[in-house]
């Protein structure tokens, strides 16, 4: 006898509507996830942005304390060079939050445009395709923004923590009316120097804020086809 062909089984309508739920979570998580990651940029830029703002008040506390030194007139000096050496401890704490959250933002940033790289083939639609594409180029172009005005921030920070621990040290060794004309000398490099610090930090700000905002608009993810 012939032998019959096979026929496909239909599926019971049950099925169908479970195979269209299990796709419609698995849409879901695959969006999920790149939510996650651009939620994690959007909250490690503002937490950079946020120690950039700590960083420009304590480096502005530090000169007033180094300001206040050199118009000093009279005894207790030694507790002067107390509170500008924890002036100085701060700054350096607080510098080294900066140089952190600059690499954590690096760190999930780049993860971020290599899934959302990736998943440009899951899409069937050109046209969607296309559109994912150029907001991505677009984010990439605004984030090199950002981290080269942070990268230039934090390059400033090291010369004027130098100039202070040099100051603060040599303050250390002498505690006398010799000492304070001397650092009245470097009182202006010093300022210029901070002046320039607190420019730079002040446009990292700017562009982080820009930042957040351009990434929290978005409308087409990374996971979303």
């Amino acid at each position: 006898m012939p032998q019959s062909k096979a026929r496909a089984i239909p599926q019971p309508p049950f099925a169908r509507s479970l195979l269209a739920k299990c796709r419609r979570a698995y849409d879901k998580a695959r969006a999920s996830l790149g939510g996650q990651k651009r939620e994690l940029v959007v909250y490690r830029v503002e937490h950079a942005r946020d120690g950039l703002e700590d960083a420009k008040e304590q480096f502005q506390s530090t000169l007033e304390q180094f300001s206040a030194i050199t118009h000093f007139q009279g005894g207790g000096l030694e507790e002067k060079y107390r509170r500008l050496n924890r002036e100085l401890e701060q700054s350096q704490a607080i510098a080294k939050a900066v140089r952190d959250r600059i690499r954590l933002i690096e760190e999930v940033a780049q993860a971020l445009f290599e899934e959302w790289e990736s998943e440009l083939e899951h899409y069937a639609s050109r046209s969607l395709r296309s559109c994912s594409r150029q907001k991505l180029k677009s984010t990439r172009q605004h984030y090199q923004r950002l981290i080269k005005a942070m990268h230039r921030a934090e390059a400033r920070i090291h010369p004027v923590l130098t100039a202070f621990k040099d100051q603060v040290l040599f303050l250390k060794h002498n505690l006398n009316a010799r000492a304070i004309a001397s650092l009245q000398h470097e009182m202006v490099a010093v300022g210029l120097d901070i002046a320039a610090l607190i420019t730079a930090m002040e446009r990292s700000i700017f562009e982080a804020n820009a930042f957040v905002h351009s990434l929290s608009d978005q409308k087409a993810l990374p996971g979303r086809s």
